[in-house]
């Protein structure tokens, strides 16, 4: 009789017979499982961009073979920004090739990653695929370059592509197709915003997990230095993000009415300097830095000090930011205060406030600059503007307000001075803008007695701080400025600073300086 096998059997078959039970009467020899203990794990908390490129900072990656780790600093910033649209310039040598490169890497795993890389040439196309034919194939081993396609193809199945964009009409090239990631390397070479505008209406995706970015790099110059100053400079301050604003009137941009996010701003810019220093691969070299410092004065502050305030045949060359801008304060009761204005409905009005410190000093401590306003609306404006300002002493509104021009109505001043809103008339004689000019260069210089410039903006007034270094010189009459260029706010500050303004030391009365007024010895005119 055969020996009864020990312990559980198998079910073998499938049914009844191809089974054992053990009997519910019978006791079990097997030991109880220890029942373990649940516990609750923590959720890891959500890093962002900035988080985790901070994060690879702090690690030891001295025994590791490192391909690509960004530079501390603005480099670390930029491949962390979170905005829709990013520039990353300045000086020569920031390490902005190489971080262009890198940007559409955090991507390539995904298998919907559409990218496109954009150079203004062909020629200048090439430099960056040898670097990226140097980089790409030791970060993602098995992608694969097409020279035929122009683009690099990942094990995911993600496609970045390497083109040029020479022309206008070139942008057709891309109707019809969709990117998730479009990067501009050196920005400032498109003379108009118009191929980044069109590429921009490219970036779309389906994919949740896969966002949508505009990336450009650029030194300060070059044919579209004044759009691109426009877009990305003059809206904020560096490394601050701020909501897109429209370059030509510099309004934010918001969702059309009728929207379900009717007037909610649409997306995020940033601009992210760099200067030689951040790269110490270049920087501690020397030879680069002394090639920069043996370039022409204006060569050099755009591309060593990466000064955006700089441009060819700029008609003020001395303004400086560092001295000339300070910082929005209250201006003392005591000061004289005057306003002046350069009026236009079709372009923009102008309007700048004056005070004038005791030591002779002008600061202009406010700007007002919109378009399509009617002289009313504009005298509207401006007193409320100036409502606790209390002792604004006279105005100075370009002269030819006053002209007729053939018809019987109330001129553009009478206008304006019914309201309430006082004007007296520019100076508009033989020599008036040349002078003026001079006057300007005059203020703008440093007084050896005080140490301190004799004309200051305060920081609120960003259109006459991003207009005024970057006015263009007649070149037929170097003696004045391209009156073609956006010279509004300029005419607006050569008119006060030709109104021979003077702090008033010898009749300041202070039981009156809270209440004053300025009063017109004719009422119809205004002055």
């Amino acid at each position: 009789m055969k020996e009864e096998p020990k312990g559980d059997l198998k079910h073998l078959g499938n049914g009844p017979e191809g089974s054992k039970r053990q009997s519910p009467l019978r006791k079990s020899t097997r030991k109880p499982k220890a029942v373990k203990k649940q516990v609750q794990k923590k959720p890891k908390p959500k890093l962002n961009l900035q988080d985790k490129f901070e994060d690879i900072e702090s690690l030891d990656l001295s025994e590791k073979n490192v391909v690509f780790k960004p530079n501390v600093g603005p480099q670390t910033r930029f491949l962390a920004a979170g905005e829709r649209e990013v520039l990353y310039g300045g000086a020569a040598g920031g390490g902005k090739s190489y971080a262009m490169l890198a940007d559409p890497l955090r991507y390539m795993a995904h298998s919907q990653f559409s990218g496109l890389l954009l150079r203004h040439t062909t020629e200048e196309l090439r430099e960056l695929i040898w670097k990226s034919q140097e980089m790409y194939p030791k970060i993602y081993p098995g992608i694969k370059w097409s020279e035929r396609k122009m683009q690099w193809v990942a094990p995911s199945g993600a496609r970045l592509w390497f083109s040029y964009l020479d022309r206008d009409q070139d942008v057709l090239r891309y109707q019809g197709l969709a990117f998730s990631w479009v990067g501009f390397d050196e920005l400032t070479q498109w003379p108009t915003p118009f191929p980044w505008d069109y590429m921009r209406s490219r970036l779309r995706s389906t994919a949740p997990d896969l966002p949508v970015y505009a990336r450009a790099t650029t030194n300060p110059g070059g044919p579209g230095h004044s759009w691109v100053k426009k877009m990305f400079i003059d809206p904020a301050k560096p490394n601050e993000s701020f909501w897109a604003t429209d370059i030509e009137t510099g309004r934010t941009l918001t969702y059309p009415k009728g929207h379900s996010k009717e007037d909610e701003p649409l997306f995020k810019r940033k601009f992210i300097p760099a200067i030689l220093s951040d790269n110490p691969y270049l920087a501690e070299q020397g030879d680069y830095e002394t090639m920069l410092l043996s370039l022409p004065d204006n060569q050099r502050k755009q591309l060593l000090d990466g000064n955006w305030d700089v441009s060819e045949g700029a008609a003020f060359t001395e303004f400086n930011r560092e001295i000339h801008v300070i910082e929005e304060e209250a201006i003392p009761g005591s000061w004289t205060k005057f306003r002046s204005c350069d009026y236009g409905y079709g372009s923009f009005s102008a309007v700048l406030w004056f005070a004038v410190a005791p030591d002779e000093q002008l600061v202009v401590y406010r700007e007002l600059y919109v378009s399509k306003v009617l002289a009313k609306d504009l005298a509207y404006m401006v007193l409320e503007a100036e409502q606790d300002d209390h002792n604004i002493r006279y105005g100075v509104l370009d002269s030819s307000c006053w002209h007729k021009r053939g018809d019987t109505g109330p001129s553009l001043a009478e206008t304006m001075i019914t309201e309430g809103c006082r004007w007296r008339p520019s100076d508009r004689s033989g020599g008036s803008r040349v002078a003026g000019k001079n006057e300007i260069h005059r203020r703008l210089q440093v007084d050896e007695f005080t140490e301190e410039p004799r004309l200051v903006i305060t920081s609120n007034c960003r259109n006459l701080i991003a207009q005024l270094p970057v006015l263009p010189l007649d070149k037929n009459n170097p003696e004045d400025i391209n009156t073609k260029a956006e010279d509004h706010l300029y005419d607006a500050l050569r008119y006060g600073v030709m109104s021979r303004p003077r702090s008033s030391l010898w009749d300041y009365d202070p039981a009156t300086a809270k209440t004053s007024s300025f009063t017109p010895s004719d009422p119809v005119m205004g002055y």
